[in-house]
């Protein structure tokens, strides 16, 4: 193992590649409270996190499965359940009278349209503030799944009206 005055032992989380801590050195100086936003292979996770002394604190979180009770039947990891996810997390922030936040994708790729993003659009169109620019958000035929149903229409069913529904069914939660 390397020894020495110039020899530094990066820190685990980040020779793991799981933290980015320049980025999130920024975040945390914000103090705005972060929406976490992640994607495993299976759902779409949000959650409403702030630091604290003995590490991040989650406040509020909202999953794609938790879409289900609303009558959602598609696949909880694509794009239609990202930005229903992150409009659920939205009206869960505002009961809970948080009214903004700063988006934090991780390590996730910041692609354009991209599944991180859909969550944004629909935590923002909910009524939650974060900074954001418009050309990174995806399209609404995306959101809607209507590419889905255009692409593979036997595997799609109904899903541009049944995202409608669920949007709809949030919202009325909302007020």
């Amino acid at each position: 193992m390397a020894t020495g005055a110039r020899y530094f032992v990066p820190f685990r989380r980040r020779k793991e590649g799981r933290t980015d801590y320049h980025v999130r050195t920024k975040l945390l100086l914000s103090g705005i409270p972060r929406m976490v936003v992640r994607r495993t292979n299976r759902q779409i996770i949000c959650q409403l996190v702030v630091p604290g002394d003995q590490g991040d604190q989650t406040l509020i979180s909202a999953y794609s499965a938790e879409l289900k009770a609303f009558g959602y039947e598609g696949s909880f990891s694509g794009t239609p359940a990202a930005y229903l996810t992150g409009m659920l997390f939205a009206t869960k922030a505002l009961a809970a009278g948080y009214d903004e936040a700063i988006l934090d994708i991780g390590l996730a790729r910041a692609q354009k349209g991209a599944r991180v993003f859909a969550a944004l659009k629909g935590a923002v169109e909910a009524g939650l503030e974060i900074p954001h620019g418009e050309s990174v958000l995806p399209d609404d035929e995306r959101t809607s799944g209507a590419v889905i149903a255009e692409f593979a229409p036997e595997r799609a069913g109904n899903l541009v009206e049944n995202v409608e529904e669920v949007a709809k069914a949030i919202m009325k939660e909302q007020e």
